[in-house]
């Protein structure tokens, strides 16, 4: 298990990568897949084809057509951001949540820099958080997104992500939010 401090050392050269590309959304590793971007080395791959055959539709469907993608400003008092990476796969996820003052998820976002099981758990997690209050969606649990994506044992790992990416978020706003009442 790694250390909070080697976590950020090892998450740190992935965040200068999304902040000196921000139309950078996600691309795969492992599975050679690429989300219709180029590659940090420059080169294309498309999705379609093999992507079909290897995955439940509901994955292909959030990996091809993402929702929520991009990112809220960190300072803003109002947004809660959860950054999570898995050392042994390489895939790392940021998802931000924009909390009203009454607690409730007004609006919500992702960058991941994954495979397609990771960007589409990324994609689902914002869509259920939307419109539910903080404490709410700490229930949101890994299964029930491997569940509706239909993820093989192999990537549960992806859902255990958007998982820990959202229960992040809500630590984060709700530390903001006690800080400010101080």
């Amino acid at each position: 298990m790694l250390s909070r401090h080697s976590l950020r050392v090892w998450l740190r050269p992935v965040a200068e990568a999304f902040r000196a590309q921000p139309s950078l959304i996600a691309f795969s590793g492992a599975d050679g897949l690429r989300h219709g971007r180029k590659s940090p080395t420059g080169v294309g791959i498309p999705t379609a084809g093999a992507t079909s055959r290897l995955y439940h539709k509901n994955v292909v469907d959030h990996y091809n057509h993402p929702r929520n993608v991009g990112a809220f400003d960190k300072r803003d008092p109002d947004v809660g951001t959860g950054l999570v990476g898995a050392p042994a796969c390489g895939d790392v996820m940021k998802l931000q949540i924009k909390v009203d003052a009454d607690g409730r998820i007004v609006d919500s976002c992702f960058k991941t820099f994954g495979c397609g099981s990771a960007i589409a758990s990324s994609s689902l997690a914002t869509e259920w958080v939307k419109g539910k209050h903080v404490d709410s969606v700490l229930e949101i649990t890994n299964r029930d997104i491997a569940k509706h994506l239909s993820l093989p044992p192999v990537k549960l790992h992806c859902s255990m992500l958007a998982e820990d990416a959202i229960k992040a978020a809500v630590y984060d706003i709700k530390v903001k939010r006690e800080r400010q009442e101080q």
